[in-house]
């Protein structure tokens, strides 16, 4: 890097520097407009659907056919629609030569009565050669998704508790946690506002995005309070450039896996949209919501 190079960027830190800290309260006034319209949006959500997400049959209890053969889902949606509940249609690929093999259909209309409309659509019978057959009943799946949420309630009480542990200041650890429970709530509204279904496996990302939305927060924190080297806002970029690198590596990795998974695994491909979506959020809640509530803090003690 040039002389030049290295003034430029230095004088461009000192002037971000003196823009944040006239205006790093200011900024807080967008994550909290953000938050509130996702408390809001969820209440009504809940009101409309007496749940915070759609789910799939894996939750609710239903029927899934596999049928295999090349067939167009979109067609089959479309005729069966009034003569099964709720149905969902996937088409599934070879992952080697990327052909169309199999159509999945998912319905809450009970397997006795889904494979006879199947059959009577289709013309011939459905056995064992053709088709496979999976049955999930409503109290199974409704035991299931209560234990998924009990599970993500222990998770996150047991990383508060962690983070006061770490941080042993009640000021920085909530700041943490308030990060970590935005991101989850946004990223869940932007879920429910695609209409994505959730299934078993996309309440499972939930919980690793708790993790996730915690590690660059905890970078930040350690590298602004526990450090002593350098100006408030130097720590700061430094921490900017380590937490960058960590989500962009993540970001990068995850729309990866997204795209070769996408045609072949909709579960995988659940959890990396949600995922990506919640490490978008991490960003934005750790450099603009974190960010200007640890700054406040430290500013607040200098005084």
């Amino acid at each position: 890097m040039t002389d030049e190079q290295t003034e430029t960027k230095k004088t461009f830190k000192e002037k971000f520097g003196k823009f944040h800290d006239k205006y790093y309260k200011h900024l807080l006034l967008v994550p909290i407009i953000m938050l509130l319209f996702s408390l809001g949006y969820l209440y009504v959500f809940y009101s409309n659907n007496n749940d915070f997400i759609y789910k799939d049959i894996s939750l609710t209890g239903g029927t899934s056919v596999t049928i295999y053969g090349d067939f167009d889902s979109g067609r089959i949606k479309a005729d069966l629609s009034g003569k099964l509940e709720e149905i969902n249609t996937r088409e599934i690929y070879d992952i080697l030569t990327r052909e169309k093999i199999a159509l999945v259909i998912e319905t809450k209309t009970l397997g006795d009565e889904t494979k006879q409309v199947i059959e009577d659509y289709l013309g011939y019978e459905l056995n064992d050669g053709n088709s496979s057959f999976e049955f999930t009943g409503s109290l199974l799946s409704e035991s299931f998704y209560k234990q998924l949420l009990t599970a993500i309630l222990f998770a996150f009480v047991f990383m508060g508790i962690v983070i006061f542990l770490i941080c042993r200041n009640m000021v920085p650890a909530i700041a943490v946690i308030i990060s970590a429970f935005a991101d989850i709530l946004m990223t869940l509204v932007v879920v429910d506002l695609l209409g994505i279904k959730i299934s078993s496996a996309g309440i499972v990302a939930f919980l690793m995005l708790i993790g996730y939305s915690v590690d660059t927060d905890i970078l930040l924190t350690n590298k602004v309070l526990k450090s002593s080297e350098g100006t408030l806002n130097g720590r700061i970029f430094k921490a900017f450039k380590t937490g960058m690198t960590m989500a962009l590596t993540s970001m990068t990795a995850v729309v990866i896996a997204l795209i070769v998974s996408n045609p072949f695994s909709v579960v995988l491909s659940q959890i990396f949209t949600v995922l990506l979506i919640g490490l978008f959020f991490d960003i934005f809640n750790t450099w603009i919501t974190n960010v200007s509530l640890i700054k406040w803090y430290v500013k607040k003690n200098e005084h």
